[in-house]
């Protein structure tokens, strides 16, 4: 769930964001709560405040669309889910550029999107560009990079290849645990991926 470019813009263009910012908070709360539909009727009302007051290349705007995608294919709307993420895609790769993190939120979001919708080619192939692209910008030990790491691996396993999965999911934890230490919540959760996928990386 994408929460960049929610608050710190407030007051742009004469706007007062609190409202807005509120709304979206609690459309995240019921996401992460499971809520999904709730989730997604919700992010489609600010979403369509949001467009009406800050227009609809606003870094707020395409945050909230690129929620309201996700809760789509989260609630089980696929196919329009995956269709908005595409847009949402490639109008942030228009605004901000292909390299920039929010953008690269949005790619992370469509590999998985693919993949939960069983187009594994496509989630694997995209999986690895975000991988490739957020460990040149980030490093490959950044929070976002191991996030995009483990979805490749996930990728990988939804593909049936395990041994390349194995491959992706070793490697990240190596790097997790150099950065970060063997007990880090983020080493723990690339090693809980691995027991969830029946993969028993190195050093597991």
């Amino acid at each position: 769930m994408d929460q960049s470019g929610t608050g710190e813009e407030a007051g742009a263009g004469g706007v007062d964001l609190d409202e807005l910012a509120e709304q979206h908070a609690e459309a995240v709360s019921r996401y992460v709560a499971g809520r999904y539909k709730d989730a997604a009727s919700l992010f489609e009302r600010t979403l369509a405040r949001c467009r009406a007051d800050l227009g609809a290349e606003h870094a707020v705007t395409l945050t909230v669309a690129g929620n309201l995608a996700v809760s789509a294919v989260a609630g089980g709307q696929r196919r329009r889910g995956l269709a908005m993420l595409m847009d949402n895609v490639a109008d942030r790769d228009r605004v901000f550029g292909g390299e920039d993190p929010r953008t690269l939120t949005a790619r992370d979001a469509l590999a998985t999107a693919y993949r939960l919708s069983g187009d594994v080619d496509e989630a694997v192939s995209l999986a690895a560009n975000v991988t490739a692209m957020r460990r040149r910008v980030l490093g490959p030990a950044h929070p976002d990079t191991l996030t995009s790491r483990m979805g490749l691996a996930l990728a990988e396993a939804a593909a049936g290849d395990m041994t390349a999965a194995l491959t992706v999911l070793t490697a990240a934890i190596n790097d997790a645990e150099h950065a970060y230490g063997t007990q880090h919540p983020r080493v723990v959760a690339l090693r809980d991926c691995g027991h969830t996928i029946g993969l028993t990386p190195s050093g597991a």
